[in-house]
């Protein structure tokens, strides 16, 4: 189409669209109009999917947000006489528009998520090298053992593949601190990570001083490699064997691509997840960024670098000065800096790295407000609108990434708002309950109906308020925290691998519940006065609508909050792998069911161990060697045999691993992308917004009378968390055909 012709249409259906969202229209008009479009969006959910169909979906559920916005700002916002009303008033306007203009930025940004096709394979000769980075602070021998395991057999020419282990946990700065137990850990530490690496065919690299935190350690380890391409590998994200086939070929099609990214996938859930026990039927939190967002910032070549599970370009991070550093979100930095200077980036969604989560409610929000911190000092310091360089759309969609985390300012407005009416009198919002339901419940419906369009596969309705909503007593401080002084934030390492012994209540409860106290005594406040004060009925019950919606979030944060016990040390995943088990002079055919760094679950083959006494017997496992090495012998000890409806199963812990038999663990657990795969896409359930709502008002039941029981019960305390190894979880089922255990 001629760019005039182009311009002339667009023009038209601005204007179209203008006159339509500013139509004066009666109240039962205009409830007419919504219930009229919410009913033509359930039908077209319902036909076949066609991008005809999205265009008019999206268009008809933005007529009605437009319309919202409009009246909202001519009609519904206190007047001048009355100043404090329209201060406040003003207030929860502006956090209404930030969410409207959220919701059409998002819309801009996954218009249309890019599906990349597999990257080609190259030749071995053709193969460039790569380094492999597993930054690493204070993690536990076992965790990192995994991870350097699983990177040292990844399918690559082992001529061009160098493993190097960055330990910031035994610089020469921390070795010589001047507390003497502390540097005597550090030395300990130094010494154990060195000959772990050593054992494990990696390259052991430390520094003079911490400095830069993360970006400091990357940019250290620069001086020391050479590599064409860097593989970034967080110390708990092991990745399976065909990361590099999968992503290095992106790079032989485009010598300006600087970046691929893949999702990061996680063995274990978030503390949402474990409290209120969704791990196994819902999607994860991250999977709407990764599988929805992420590929839809790739389609405007936005994708950023996410700190690991990932590859790039030596020479473009060279040409940047190395990993960006101004900022505690050195990774979104340095891919803006390097969008910035006409580099590309591209994401494959392939889950090909198994993680770990923050374990508990603290550890969880002491990694988002590093997130938030993070994405905010860009925001402030290095302003995406502004960045030279930048096209328009990625323009958008950093500004985009940035201005999310600022949800928790909305989010206390929309929990203060209701309460001055209730308590106070104060009227931010003038509108009767025709007029409510007619605009605000209209808007509401059109906005789930959507989201739950676009996100419906990896996000259940109400989720993302519910996970915000838990952040927002937290992250809102640390936002004026970071406006106040925006280079004053410092990078915290997230503690990994926590356990807790029983159920109690998190060391963040209290604001939590005293939030709920308020929201709960307003709500009888609001059922009384709406009783009482008949000329205050239209208003009192539309502010009483919503505070009970707050009081709903509010009772199911309190499950979040009340932790579950996890007492298991080592994360396990599925697997179907034959092997062999030798007990005394028997050799017993099995098949591993799941496997964890620190032991494994097998289940006999055509027979059955017997003994009056089989818990403790040691006995060796074999698994198949790589190519045509002998078989690796692995020293266990059975911890448990009991039998269900499939028969015989033994629990097994392993006994002080050597290298091979490191080696042959990250081959059982990582040796299989498509075990991860399964299991993600096993997850993706989506509800509807009818089903997503009563699951909502169940958990806001169950889930606050378990809070209540845990607070009064006599076990309730601070919670205890000890460092180990891993997390370990209930195994990842995800059925796979049986074959012989081998390195390929």
């Amino acid at each position: 189409m001629p760019p005039f012709t182009t311009l002339l249409t667009w023009s038209i259906a601005t204007l179209a669209v203008v006159l339509l969202a500013t139509a004066p229209v009666g109240v039962e008009a205009q409830l007419a109009c919504g219930l009229a479009v919410v009913g033509a969006m359930v039908v077209l959910r319902r036909t076949a999917q066609t991008p005809l169909r999205r265009q008019i979906y999206l268009a008809l559920g933005t007529m009605v947000v437009l319309r919202y916005v409009w009246w909202r700002t001519t009609e519904t916002i206190p007047s001048l006489s009355d100043p404090v009303g329209f201060g406040f008033g003003v207030t929860l306007w502006a956090a209404e528009m930030f969410c409207v203009a959220m919701l059409f930025v998002s819309l801009f940004v996954v218009a249309s998520p890019v599906r990349r096709a597999p990257a080609r394979r190259l030749a071995p000769e053709g193969c460039p090298s790569v380094d492999v980075y597993v930054p690493s602070y204070n993690e536990s021998a076992d965790l990192v053992a995994a991870t350097l395991a699983a990177a040292t057999t990844m399918d690559w020419p082992a001529d061009k593949l160098n493993v190097y282990l960055l330990d910031d946990g035994g610089t020469l700065q921390k070795r010589n601190q001047a507390d003497p137990v502390a540097a005597a850990a550090a030395e300990a530490r130094h010494v154990e990570m060195k000959e772990l690496a050593e054992r494990l065919g990696a390259h052991y690299l430390t520094r003079e001083r911490n400095e830069h935190a993360k970006a400091g350690n990357l940019n250290a380890a620069l001086a020391h490699t050479t590599g064409d391409l860097i593989a970034v590998f967080d110390a708990d994200h092991a990745p399976t064997h065909d990361f590099l086939q999968e992503t290095v070929g992106h790079f032989a099609d485009d010598p300006r691509l600087f970046l691929v990214q893949t999702p990061h996938f996680f063995l274990n859930p978030d503390p949402i997840e474990k409290n209120l026990s969704t791990w196994a039927r819902m999607p994860s939190e991250n999977e709407m960024f990764y599988s929805v967002i992420q590929r839809g910032l790739d389609r405007w070549d936005a994708t950023f670098f996410c700190g690991s599970a990932a590859v790039l370009r030596r020479a473009a991070v060279e040409e940047a000065g190395g990993f960006s550093g101004v900022t505690i979100t050195e990774d979104c930095e340095t891919a803006l800096d390097l969008h910035s200077r006409g580099w590309h980036s591209r994401f494959v969604d392939k889950p090909m790295i198994a993680g770990l989560q923050p374990e508990t409610l603290a550890t969880f929000i002491g990694q988002r407000s590093r997130w938030c911190r993070g994405m905010i000092q860009i925001l402030l310091l290095k302003n995406p609108l502004m960045k030279r360089g930048l096209s328009l759309a990625q323009r958008i969609a950093y500004a985009s990434s940035a201005l999310f985390w600022l949800f928790p300012l909305p989010r206390l407005a929309f929990i203060v708002a209701p309460l001055l009416y209730i308590f106070f009198g104060v009227k931010l919002y003038v509108a009767n309950v025709h007029e409510f339901v007619a605009y605000t419940i209209s808007y509401m419906a059109v906005n789930m109906l959507m989201q739950n369009y676009l996100y419906g596969r990896v996000r259940w309705p109400w989720i993302s308020e519910l996970y915000e909503y838990v952040q927002m007593p937290y992250l809102a401080s640390a936002i004026f925290s970071v406006i106040r002084n925006p280079r004053k934030p410092t990078f915290n390492v997230t503690a990994k691998g926590l356990t807790t012994e029983s159920a109690q209540l998190s060391e963040l409860a209290p604001r939590y519940f005293a939030i709920f106290a308020v929201l709960a005594i307003a709500s009888v406040v609001a059922f009384q006065r709406f009783f009482a004060e008949p000329e205050a009925n239209d208003l009192m019950l539309v502010v009483g609508m919503w505070n009970t919606l707050n009081l709903i979030i509010a009772g199911v944060a309190l499950g979040v909050v009340a932790e579950r016990p996890e007492r298991r040390r080592a994360q396990r995943l599925d697997v179907t792998r034959k092997a062999d088990l030798l007990v005394g002079a028997e050799t017993v055919p099995v098949v591993i069911e799941d496997v964890s760094i620190g032991g494994v679950r097998l289940r006999p083959l055509g027979a059955t161990l017997s003994g009056p006494r089989m818990t403790g017997v040691h006995a060796t496992l074999l698994v198949g060697g790589r190519g045509a090495e002998p078989p690796v012998q692995i020293q266990v000890a059975i911890r448990r045999v009991a039998s269900d409806e499939n028969g015989q199963f033994i629990g097994m812990q392993f006994e002080k691993l050597t290298s091979r038999g490191y080696l042959a663990v990250a081959d059982l657990m990582y040796g299989r992308a498509e075990v991860l795969d399964r299991f993600r896409e096993r997850r993706r359930n989506g509800r509807s917004l009818v089903a997503g709502t009563l699951q909502i008002a169940v958990w806001a039941v169950s889930q606050t009378g378990r809070a209540l029981k845990v607070a009064t019960a006599e076990r309730a305390r601070p919670i205890e968390t000890v460092p180990v190894a891993a997390e370990e979880i209930r195994p990842i089922a995800v059925p796979v055909p049986v074959e012989t255990t081998r390195f390929a």
